[in-house]
């Protein structure tokens, strides 16, 4: 293998956040020479800190304000196909560990040793988002080293979302290997079935993230009538279905999302228990507290409000809005479940805005649990955005 270029940190960066498992590197830490701004996006190189010591191999891009990702610690890995099947077998052992069908998360990014790189397996297909220069330059490599790990016959590369952009990336949308299916895939969770459209869905198809959010609900739904906004392809509305919920009533926004609500319905024996809205949410919410419906269970799941430092206030005075809009359609002594997955907004924020919204709803409760993504979304420690997902359940006075 040829030598790789160098990059080095300023004198002033802080060499010890790489060595204790930060795997980032911002552009403003770093000698941005004519040298580095050269270096192919997605190539990998030597990090140094000032005094010229080798800290990791990393992957560079210099037109993100990310420029350098950590890949391995062994500054002299050799990032290769064998390379990718070995951290590939590592996140399958613990999905295999925790779940008996292949539907989860298989590769949550740096939190599984694939800086940039996000893989869903839906049994015998995964669909990959390559959102980091490195991973949209080897995506066929990656491919290949998905199917020896895991046997699946269909590899679908999803290059679409704002992670991208940031990258300097161009959208892309293709069949790495085998064959696009047919029709939505059936996935099964929580005794609910969902339909997962991986070709023209959102994101890759459908959310594993919610699966103990949509569990813990399912207490709460039995017997009772309940709202699920902004839900997609029926996340939390299926779930309380399968639960025993009276009714259901899912809002969102796209038609094609509520119809695959409808087949997972229907696939269940429960469509005549499924309600769809298409609208606004906020102006659907409106519209209810107007008409004086009340449901037993309310959940909103809205997209990320805030998913960046910029968006921060804007996206919180949102997510306030959703509480203030969501709590009157509680009935008394019913439950509310708010979510959030912007990283960029802490739980103390998001729970200090939801009941604060809650409030000015004219609402009073208590929190009776505080949920996060699956297992199969697992956290680094060092890095908050891999723990991105909050999901806060209060129990609302009459």
């Amino acid at each position: 293998m040829h030598e790789l270029p160098v990059i080095r940190l300023r004198p002033k960066s802080r060499p010890q956040a790489i060595r204790h498992g930060f795997p980032w590197v911002f552009a403003d830490e770093v000698v941005l020479d004519r040298r580095t701004r050269a270096l192919d996006p997605g190539g990998f190189a030597v990090l140094e800190d000032a005094e010229r010591r080798a800290l990791a191999l990393v992957t560079v891009n210099p037109e993100s304000k990310i420029v350098a990702r950590v890949m391995d610690g062994d500054p002299a890995a050799c990032i290769d196909e064998a390379w990718i099947a070995g951290r590939l077998s590592r996140a399958l052992a613990l999905r295999e560990r925790l779940y008996d069908v292949p539907f989860y998360r298989l590769i949550h990014a740096e939190a599984d040793g694939l800086p940039g790189l996000v893989i869903d397996r839906f049994g015998d297909t995964a669909v990959i988002q390559p959102n980091a220069a490195w991973t949209d330059a080897m995506a066929d490599r990656i491919a290949e080293a998905l199917i020896a790990v895991t046997k699946v016959e269909t590899v679908i590369l999803n290059g679409q979302g704002r992670a991208r952009g940031l990258e300097g990336l161009a959208e892309r949308m293709e069949v790495l290997r085998g064959t696009a299916p047919e029709a939505p895939i059936s996935v099964t969770m929580n005794g609910a079935t969902y339909l997962a459209d991986l070709m023209g869905g959102q994101k890759t198809g459908l959310f594993f993230d919610q699966r103990p959010n949509h569990a813990f609900a399912q207490r709460l739904a039995t017997g009772v009538e309940m709202l699920d906004v902004f839900s997609h392809v029926g996340g939390f509305g299926l779930a309380a279905l399968a639960a025993g919920a009276d009714r259901a009533t899912c809002v969102d926004g796209s038609a094609p999302a509520l119809q695959l609500a409808v087949g997972g319905a229907r696939a269940m024996g429960a469509a005549d228990r499924l309600e769809t809205v298409q609208a606004d949410a906020f102006k659907a919410m409106e519209q209810m507290a107007a008409d004086g419906r009340k449901f037993g269970l309310v959940v909103c799941d809205p997209p990320a409000f805030a998913p960046s430092k910029q968006a921060l206030d804007a996206g919180l005075r949102a997510y306030e809005r959703v509480a203030k809009l969501a709590a009157p359609l509680v009935a008394p002594g019913g439950y509310l479940v708010l979510c959030s997955c912007s990283h960029a907004a802490d739980l103390t924020q998001f729970r200090n805005v939801s009941a604060r919204g809650i409030g000015r709803g004219g609402r009073r409760g208590v929190l009776i649990h505080t949920g996060q993504a699956g297992p199969d979304h697992p956290t680094l420690p060092q890095l908050a955005e891999t723990g991105y997902l909050k999901s806060l359940f209060f129990r609302l006075d009459g």
